[in-house]
């Protein structure tokens, strides 16, 4: 073959190769969330909205949780990369033999709240005397602790049904809630603003929203877990100190009951609370999880008896190797 043929055929093969390589660069992460698309979630929407999963060289799919879809399950069943956690469910799932482990904190502070009626709750020591709704789940984590620490009684919870009717009735309930869900549907239909204290504010210890994965993705993928991490917390970076809009977007588009006023109130309590870059991420930056944390809410499981330290170990339930370093900073 003459030279210039080879060296034309060469620079065809050689293109089609350049040509297929974003192709197969695009490592597919399967997301599931803890809940319906909402402001809480907005880093990864905004990620995926405006590039930044894919400039990672990431096919990322997102997909709503909600109150029948259990994200351990299928984190176990493989039918999910990763999932949307909660620190005592992910220590609860090493407690059944599920490996999961938190690779990144999207929240540094529980968005868990206590809600009360302004005239006669302003603290938490208020809680004495008063009926106190809360959920199953919490009847064994949030309440012992509570109960604990501000000498409560075993009559006075009742079981939340996720109905703040309950509550708007009786100026004696005292209810739990999500900082920016129950507290903004109160004030909506009610027509009070409700004293809404976050638990995380005293001394309630675990992260909120973490990233969590099977240990066996964490050490075969650790290059695509990386990725999604530092897009993520770029991606929450972008959603509340620039334009939300193009992670709104796609909230509304998952989720057509959210509202722009809800997504702007969510916005707005996440930058208020210091939710995403509060605590330890104001110095180490976002997603950062830290020994001494994750140490504090397992001997807390532990103390609970929730947690059996001989089939667990602490270490092995999270990673700091995706997020040490990452210094995504407000």
């Amino acid at each position: 073959m003459p030279s210039c043929l080879k060296t034309g055929a060469r620079a065809l093969v050689l293109a089609a190769l350049c040509a297929s390589l974003p192709a197969l660069a695009q490592q597919k992460i399967h997301f599931t969330t803890n809940w319906y698309a909402q402001a809480e979630h907005g880093g990864f929407y905004q990620a995926l909205a405006s590039g930044l999963y894919k400039k990672e060289g990431l096919d990322v799919t997102l997909k709503m949780g909600g109150p029948q879809v259990n994200i351990m399950q299928l984190l176990a069943a493989g039918q999910t990369d990763c999932v949307m956690g909660y620190d005592m469910q992910t220590l609860a799932a090493w407690q059944q033999g599920v490996n999961a482990v938190t690779v990144a904190a999207t929240f540094q502070k529980d968005p868990l709240v206590l809600i009360g009626h302004p005239e006669n709750f302003q603290r938490l020591e208020d809680l004495k005397g008063k009926t106190i709704l809360i959920s199953p789940a919490g009847f064994t984590v949030q309440w012992p602790w509570l109960k604990e620490k501000y000498g409560l009684d075993d009559r006075q919870r009742r079981p939340y049904n996720f109905s703040i009717q309950p509550f708007i009735a009786d100026k004696n309930v005292v209810q739990q809630g999500y900082l920016s869900s129950e507290p903004y549907a109160i004030e909506k239909e009610a027509g009070f603003k409700p004293k809404a204290i976050l638990l995380s504010d005293h001394g309630w210890p675990p992260y909120s929203q973490t990233i969590v994965c099977m240990e066996k993705t964490v050490k075969e993928r650790p290059q695509a877990v990386a990725a999604f991490v530092k897009a993520t917390m770029l991606g929450y970076k972008s959603y509340l100190q620039g334009d939300p809009k193009p992670g709104n977007a796609l909230i509304k588009r998952d989720n057509p009951t959210m509202t722009d006023d809800r997504l702007a109130v969510g916005i707005r309590l996440l930058k208020e609370s210091g939710m995403v870059f509060g605590g330890d991420a104001a110095t180490q930056g976002a997603g950062i999880v830290t020994a001494a944390r994750m140490q504090k809410t397992f001997d807390f499981m532990v103390q609970l008896k929730q947690v059996d330290p001989k089939k667990v170990d602490v270490q092995r339930t999270y990673t700091t190797q995706f997020v040490k370093d990452l210094k995504v900073m407000p």
